[in-house]
């Protein structure tokens, strides 16, 4: 416990300002997911942009998570255009359950890229954590897109994402990063059951 607390202190004395003020605007992003307000996507582009750019430095070397911070900046842009349409006439873009074809497609995405990120982080990296780093790459690269549709099942798949990251990052001694991702996955919880009722409110209405 003494060497979790002090990880935690290490952890707080390192911290850039560049790596908190990435966090802060992670957590207004998903915040503002849990509220199903547009302004997750540019609180992330400013947290992702940030990370893209810290974690592939040379100091870090961790290209990978790089990668999918680079993905993430990107679907965001995609997210931001989706949700607010081009114009002011047109509709926003309803909360929606997943059809069949997007379930399938969101399973492609995680399954496709856990094996890519498996090849790549195993032949060309010196990770010692390959088959974990690249789950959790992969499905949260398939949840955010699901978000960027505004599907309610983003939130199942983000949060096993989560909860595979948090033993990973704390046994990578990343503690700080590991209590920011618990706070993501309560987060999330309370965002799918937000979310769900808005789903199903809807439904009930069109009976």
């Amino acid at each position: 416990m003494n060497d979790l607390y002090q990880g935690f202190l290490d952890g707080l004395h390192q911290m850039t300002l560049l790596e908190g003020i990435a966090v802060f605007f992670a957590v207004l992003s998903v915040i503002f997911q849990k509220n199903n307000n547009i302004l997750v996507y540019p609180t992330g582009i400013i947290s992702t942009g940030i990370y893209t750019y810290l974690l592939s430095r040379e100091h870090f070397k961790l290209y990978a998570d790089a990668t999918l911070n680079a993905y993430y900046l990107i679907m965001s842009v995609y997210g931001w255009i989706y949700w607010a349409k081009k114009g002011p006439a047109e509709p926003a873009t309803p909360i929606m359950r997943s059809n069949g074809r997007e379930l399938s497609t969101a399973i492609f995405i995680a399954l496709a890229g856990w094996g890519i990120f498996y090849f790549l982080l195993s032949r060309f990296s010196d990770s010692n954590v390959p088959v974990m780093d690249a789950f959790v790459s992969a499905s949260a690269c398939a949840g955010m897109w699901l978000l960027a549709k505004r599907k309610l099942e983003n939130w199942i798949l983000l949060n096993i994402s989560n909860l595979v990251a948090i033993p990973l990052l704390f046994y990578k001694h990343l503690y700080l990063t590991a209590l920011l991702t618990v706070f993501l996955f309560i987060i999330a919880i309370f965002g799918y059951i937000g979310w769900r009722a808005i789903v199903q409110q809807r439904e009930t209405s069109h009976q």
